[in-house]
This record gives structure tokens, C-alpha cells and sequence, in this order.
């Protein structure tokens, strides 16, 4: 399942504005780019590639797997030529073979907390083929290669590229939002829900995309035949419409026809994990937050007596921990008390670690194990950005949240890769959004940690700095 995410932006008064956060643009049919490169075709595998193939991927057999498939790569060398003539041929003739999009279903429930009778509580979990998964890891590879040396990849695209994420993408469409919003501009965010199913749709513009990126001749054969019995279908169910208003008080009469199913706003919307409200106070996705951690706390105390402290601390840092770390860079900004229910989930979780009572003080325990406090952890998650960006190696659509300070003479602060802190003149308030709040912290750390030669270099010194700054001082 994937989410598509959309949004408007409109002053009062003028006309609205209507851009895709994370699509391409739309292409003519018959149109090429301007790219010159083409892949009229795929190359062929080596034995080595085939046998590095092979062994790189995860041994997981699916039931349709005629070996398992720990047992196919163990006596990989001798099947290697059986192997390197099926995946040649389907590159050579542009043909993915039919067995190979036969799949075995698993339905898996969401949460364990839904009714188990209900069909849409469950998750279909598609296990296919080993040969059919290193099939399609090899295309993947080359066609991957082809679009990234030709920069043909959109560069609002998160997904499957390096350095990407659903939090940098999270973070663009919200900060966008909360800009918007200081300028006195109301948007319109809108989650299409794509999910796998078995209906027949057109797949022509997704070809034409291709074809309109160069992919011609048996590599575009290859896809068509791929794609023949794959499907996607919007599902209306899951779609939602939120409104985030100028001024709190200002009340908007929306909605959305999509074929014969009305979308109309909600003040809630789950994107990518993530609660989103239509105020962007993020208040509900602390409370749901808060509320699975609790959950997972209450389990793992039942069992406490048996577990050692090790094995404690391990299942927190996986369970709870895990959670309150998800996209807590979208919190950067936020005030004390709307982070703190997720700080009392870390209180309660230290104690439990160490088997403490509920009243114990929880600072000897955090520097015991060496944790940072939730406001440690949003700084460190937020600093880490920053490091990317003024390093290049951030998502390029993070690069206009913050700004390199550069001097109009030069000056011994030139060398010191400091940001710029944004002007609030003119705007409501810019003291919630992440490209206000970071550059300040940003700017307050020593120069010798904004100088780090590496981003592993850069988290060492920063947990190191934020640990004494939060806990030791």
C-alpha cells in the first residue's frame, strides 16, 4: 500500500494553487524528453552477477518454491547455468514468464486489538517465488542505475532512493504546510491510498512514463509483460481529505468527487504512520503514540519477572523506543507540554528497565543507559538533517528549508558552516516550523561538531553534546 500525497495552497483572494508533493509530472504519450540516453534493451548476467545475486538475498521460501531456498543457494554453483538461461532469456525477450507472477497469499491482521472476522482488518502479504524475486532485483538494478546517472528521477521522489525516507518526506510536506500557514495561507492536503488488488486499470500512463524516459525496445516489452496481471486500485475507503486553515477560526466548506464517492474533510488524517491534524499541533499522533507505547509497556511487565535487565532493555528499545523515535523530527519546535506524555512514556520505560517503582528518579537511570531525553532525541533527529543539508547529502527538496550563512565580505565565520536563522517579519509566527527552530540550534553548537568530517563522526560528538547538555550539567 502506498500514499500519494497532494495539497493546495491558497492566499485569501487570489486564486489557488494546485502542486503535487511527490508525483512527476504528467507526460504526453507521444512525447520524449529531452534525454538523449535511451535503454532499448537490458544486458546480460554473468555467472558471477547471478551467483552474487543468489546469495545476497534474504533465504526466505515461499510455498511455491519447488527447493527452499536456503538449500537453492547452498548448491547455488550448480544451478547457476540453469538459472543464468531464464533470466537471460526474459531480459532478451522482453518476457517476465506467467509462473513467475503466481504468488502465495498470507493475510496478516493490522493490529491485534481488530475483529478478526472482518476481511478489511487484514493485510495480504504477498510471498513470491525466489526466482521470480532475483528476476525482479536484477531489473530493478539496472533500470535503477539507468535513471539515477541520467538524473531522471523526480526529486520529490522518497521512495526506494537512497538518503530518502518517509520522514524527509513528512517533513517537506509539513513544513510547507506550517509555512503556508505563517503567510496567512490555507491548504488542502489530500492522501490517496493505492493499494494491490485484482481489478483490471490501464497501465498506458505508466508506460508512456517510461517510454517518455528512453526505456524502449525489449526493456519496455519487459514491462508490459510485467505489468500484464499486476494491478493498482485507488482505494476511496482510505482516502482523505484535511483542511489546514490560515486562522483556526475560519471555517471551509470542501469537498472532493472522486468517481461516485464524496471525500469531505476530516480533522484527523493517518499519513505514513503519522496523525496529522488540520491545526499541524500533532497532539493527536503524541496521544496515539503515547497510548501504543503504554500498550507494549503493560505486555512487557507482565513478563518482567522473567526476563534479565539486558533482555528488558532490549525489548523496550525495540517496542517503545522504535516509536517514539518514528518522524520525531516533524515535533521540532513544538512547545515542552505537547511533548510531554511522549517524555512520561520514556520516564516509565527507564523504570521499568531497571525494575524501579513508579515514583523513583529518572535521571541516574538515563545516564546509566545512556539515553536521551525525548527533546535530546527531537534535537538530534533535527540536527541530523541539518548536517545533510549543509553537507549535500540530504534529499534535495530538504535543501530550501535551511539556508548556508554566507557573508557579504569575507569574515572568519565563512569557515564555520553556520545557517541562517529566517526573519519573522512579515509572518505570523515561524517558531513551530523546523527551518526556524534548527538553524538557532544549529548555530549554538561548537564549531568543531558542524565540521565533522563524516555524519557518523558528526552523531558520535552530537549524542555526546546533547547527553552532557541535557543530563550531566
Amino acid at each position: 500500500m502506498a500514499a500519494k500525497t497532494v495539497f493546495l495552497s491558497e492566499s485569501h483572494g487570489t486564486r489557488p494553487k494546485c502542486f503535487d508533493a511527490f508525483s512527476t509530472p504528467h507526460t504526453d504519450n507521444n512525447i520524449l524528453t529531452e534525454n538523449t540516453q535511451i535503454l532499448p534493451s537490458f544486458s546480460s548476467l554473468s555467472e558471477a552477477d547471478v551467483s552474487n545475486f543468489i546469495l545476497s538475498i534474504h533465504p526466505t521460501t515461499c510455498p511455491l518454491d519447488p527447493i527452499p531456498t536456503h538449500l537453492l543457494q547452498a548448491i547455488s554453483s550448480s544451478v547457476v547455468p540453469a538459472l543464468i538461461h531464464m533470466i537471460n532469456s526474459s531480459l532478451h525477450t522482453g518476457t517476465f514468464p506467467t509462473a513467475f507472477k503466481q504468488a502465495r497469499i498470507t493475510p496478516l491482521l493490522k493490529k491485534p486489538t481488530l475483529n478478526t472476522a472482518l476481511l478489511e482488518n487484514y493485510r495480504p502479504v504477498s510471498l513470491l517465488p525466489f526466482i521470480a524475486k532475483t528476476l525482479e532485483r536484477v531489473v530493478f538494478n539496472q533500470l535503477s542505475t539507468y535513471l539515477t546517472q541520467n538524473n531522471l528521477l523526480d526529486n520529490n521522489q522518497s521512495g526506494f532512493k537512497s538518503g530518502h525516507s518517509t520522514e524527509t518526506a513528512l517533513l517537506s510536506v509539513t513544513e510547507a504546510l506550517r509555512l503556508a500557514r505563517a503567510t496567512s495561507q490555507s491548504s488542502v492536503l489530500i492522501l490517496l491510498d493505492l493499494s494491490a488488488a485484482f481489478d483490471i486499470v490501464n497501465h498506458q500512463i505508466l508506460l508512456s512514463t517510461l517510454r517518455s524516459k528512453g526505456i524502449s525496445g525489449t526493456a519496455l516489452q519487459w514491462f508490459e509483460s510485467y505489468l500484464s496481471d499486476h494491478h493498482l486500485q485507488l482505494n476511496l475507503a482510505k482516502t482523505e481529505l484535511l483542511v489546514v486553515g490560515a486562522n483556526p477560526t475560519l471555517h471551509h466548506d470542501l469537498s472532493i468527487q472522486l468517481g461516485s464517492s464524496t471525500i469531505t474533510p476530516s480533522r484527523t488524517a493517518r499519513n505514513l504512520g503519522v496523525v496529522m491534524d488540520d491545526c499541524l499541533s500533532f497532539t493527536d499522533h503524541i496521544t496515539t503514540t503515547a497510548r501504543s507505547c503504554r500498550f507494549a509497556l503493560y505486555n512487557i511487565r507482565k513478563i518482567r519477572p522473567f526476563l534479565s535487565e539486558h533482555s528488558t532493555q532490549i525489548l523496550v528499545q525495540a517496542l517503545v523506543l522504535s516509536r517514539l523515535d518514528y518522524c520525531n523530527a516533524l515535533l521540532a519546535g513544538l512547545p515542552a507540554c505537547t511533548v510531554k506524555p511522549l517524555q512520561l512514556i520514556q520516564n516509565a520505560a527507564v523504570r521499568l528497565v531497571f525494575n524501579e517503582p513508579k515514583r523513583a528518579h529518572v535521571t541516574p537511570l538515563f545516564i546509566s543507559l545512556h539515553w536521551l531525553p525525548i527533546a535530546a532525541h527531537i534535537q538530534f533527529k533535527a540536527l541530523m538533517f541539518a548536517y545533510r543539508t549543509t553537507t549535500g547529502s540530504a534529499p534535495l527538496y530538504l535543501n530550501s528549508l535551511l539556508q548556508t550563512y554566507a557573508p557579504s565580505r569575507s569574515l572568519r565565520s565563512a569557515s564555520e558552516r553556520r545557517l541562517v536563522v529566517p526573519s519573522q517579519r512579515g509572518t505570523k509566527s515561524l517558531s513551530r516550523t523546523f527551518s526556524w527552530s534548527v538553524p538557532g540550534w544549529w548555530n549554538d553548537l561548537p564549531c568543531s561538531i558542524r565540521a565533522a568530517e563524516s555524519l557518523a563522526i558528526f552523531k558520535k560528538l552530537l549524542n555526546k553534546y546533547l547527553f552532557c547538555q541535557h543530563l550531566t550539567q
